[in-house]
């Protein structure tokens, strides 16, 4: 019986107190994240959870059309998950920017729904616990990575895109102050 429970949980399933690496991705895989003011959305919401101790931020990349964190929930904020949280307040800024725009850019994230008009996240977010300093360092690597990977294109060298902690991690340079060092906990 104990068994079926845990095998109903789907990959998204992420337990406060421990360290996972984390993907969200945009709907359709489109690439709402390709302009700043969209990563700077992240980036705000990443700072206001952390400054309230709800979650620790120990690397992140902002891809153009999905996120990877490693991060860890420590509490719930409010009645919802800390995770639930974050979708849901990027979601309702990036509906805001959208509606600002003359392009017709927000009807191409619209959805037929009873409980919203608009999906800005793809539902099941993908969970991996790092359980391991070898796991652990095996996704801090593909995560800073990522944007240099030949798909990409957006960088030759990690250090120089702008929305990760790579600089961080292999220079020792911290532009994100609610950064915590993953070095430390493993």
């Amino acid at each position: 019986m104990e068994d079926d429970i845990f095998k109903q949980r789907r990959n998204s399933y992420i337990e406060i107190g421990k360290i996972y690496f984390w993907t969200a991705t945009i709907n359709k895989w489109q690439h709402l994240l390709q302009k700043d003011e969209y990563k700077n959305v992240i980036l705000r919401s990443l700072a206001e959870l952390s400054s309230r101790g709800k979650i620790d931020v120990f690397a992140f990349v902002i891809m153009p059309n999905h996120i990877h964190l490693i991060w860890r929930i420590n509490d719930y904020n409010g009645k919802e998950t800390a995770q639930a949280s974050f979708l849901k307040y990027t979601a309702h800024e990036f509906k805001k920017k959208l509606k600002l725009g003359m392009h017709g850019e927000l009807f191409q994230y619209a959805v037929d729904a009873q409980n919203k008009a608009f999906e800005f996240w793809q539902r099941d977010s993908l969970a991996v616990s790092l359980f391991t300093q070898k796991v652990a360092y095996q996704k801090l690597n593909y995560l800073h990575y990522n944007p240099a990977q030949a798909h990409w294109k957006l960088v030759s060298d990690p250090c120089d895109y702008p929305f990760s902690t790579a600089k961080f991690y292999m220079m020792g340079v911290k532009e994100f102050n609610f950064i915590k060092d993953l070095r430390e906990e493993f």
